[in-house]
């Protein structure tokens, strides 16, 4: 016996609006999505290339190619039917909007209407987005063509600041924005890497190789989270990584990594900590003058775990002030 759909002409049906992720490979959609699909009277679709039609093809959907008005959709619904739209990129505004005045106009019996999302964006979905913008531009803009990793040395220090400033002024807005600031930094250098360098034959690299990279290393230096190992405090977790990181670099010196071109006064820090972290008694060498009155500075505040750098700038910071007032 087949089946019989019963038709109530007083029943105004129901309109499901399929949204789907262009991040997510097409063909990969939730179980109510394909049984929205399956269960439609009709399923349209505006867009004839839309990467998901193939795959609803393959799965034995029909598929309308067409672009309805929001008065005729509310029409096919018409009888109890069930129509489902499979929306654009832009996610059918003009349909969305007519079928809101039609609504709001109180003169017109509407359709259910389900929004259903069939497909979802998993964390960092977005920075796929980020990689193929910055591909296009490295390939389209004839500045950024131009660029190589030594011209973008300096942005990388000036929005490096940057982002230090809104993290110590406590600005969220400004937060998110240098630290995309930031995140541009690393995918434009993973992109020209991925040209090579063919004067000094070096190999290409990928964005995939960065994030890759650093996966590694974080898992591999987090033996107490993804291994047997256990670590109690912060300073047990700093055991752990300089550790293993020493391990890993085959380091003879505990100084060895620390740049020495960054701000004076971090520096100082920076070689305090890992003396003190590594247990370490050392005297600091003798001499007169501001430098050496300013490295024990540094190493006093750093083993009182004051950060003598950060320190300084809210110093300069109230002086700034202070000139301005003077100024006014």
């Amino acid at each position: 016996m087949g089946y019989v759909r019963c038709v109530n002409a007083s029943d105004p049906g129901r309109i499901v609006l399929l949204t789907t992720s262009h991040r997510v490979a097409p063909g990969l959609l939730s179980w109510p999505a394909w049984q929205a699909l399956h269960g439609a009277d009709r399923v349209l679709c505006a867009d004839g290339a839309h990467p998901q039609l193939p795959y609803l093809r393959e799965a034995g959907v029909k598929v309308d190619e067409a672009a309805p008005t929001a008065e005729e959709l509310v029409d096919a619904c018409a009888g109890g039917r069930t129509v489902t739209v499979v929306a654009t990129g832009e996610g059918e505004p003009r349909l969305t909007d007519g079928l809101a005045r039609m609504a709001g106009s109180g003169r017109v019996q509407m359709p259910d209407l389900e929004l259903l999302p069939a497909s979802y964006d998993l964390p960092g979905a977005r920075l796929l987005d980020l990689v193929q913008v910055m591909d296009r531009i490295r390939a389209e803009c004839p500045w950024s063509s131009q660029q190589t990793h030594q011209g973008l040395a300096k942005y990388g220090i000036e929005e490096a600041y940057e982002l230090v400033e809104a993290i110590e002024e406590g600005d969220r807005h400004e937060l998110c924005e240098e630290l995309g600031d930031v995140l541009l930094q690393v995918v434009f250098h993973a992109r020209i890497a991925e040209e090579g360098s063919p004067e000094d034959g070096a190999e290409p690299f990928s964005i995939d190789d960065v994030a890759g990279g650093i996966v590694t290393k974080l898992i591999h230096r987090h033996p107490h989270v993804f291994g047997d190992e256990t670590a109690e405090t912060p300073e047990e977790v700093k055991e752990h990584w300089l550790r293993t990181k020493a391990v890993e670099k085959q380091r003879t010196s505990v100084t060895e990594g620390i740049p020495l071109g960054q701000p004076g006064l971090a520096l100082a820090a920076k070689l305090a900590s890992r003396a003190r972290t590594a247990g370490l008694e050392v005297a600091l060498p003798p001499g007169e003058g501001v430098g050496y009155e300013l490295l024990a500075m540094a190493v006093r505040a750093e083993a009182e775990g004051v950060d003598p750098e950060a320190a300084l700038r809210s110093a300069a910071r109230a002086y700034r002030d202070a000139i301005r007032e003077t100024e006014s």
